[in-house]
């Protein structure tokens, strides 16, 4: 389902989303799609940052774990 709002756009953007799109699209399904783009860029983006705190967040603690192994195994080598 589809709901009709009203944006304002300057000029100059408008004639380079004309020139892009050409007469093959409507203004509103190129502007539709490159916001769909984004948001799913965004989202993708958000998880990656999350996953990223975790993976240090665990790395941290397995380096720790790391080094405490070795520590305990350098007098027997």
């Amino acid at each position: 389902m589809k709901a009709k709002t009203s944006i304002t756009l300057s000029l100059p953007l408008l004639v380079q989303i004309d020139k892009l799109i050409g007469e093959r699209a409507s203004r509103s399904a190129y502007i539709e799609k490159v916001l769909r783009d984004h948001l799913r860029d965004e989202t993708r983006h958000a998880i990656q940052m999350r996953d990223k705190e975790l993976i240090d967040a665990a790395a941290d603690r397995l380096s720790e774990e790391a080094m405490d192994v070795l520590r305990y195994q350098a007098p027997y080598v």
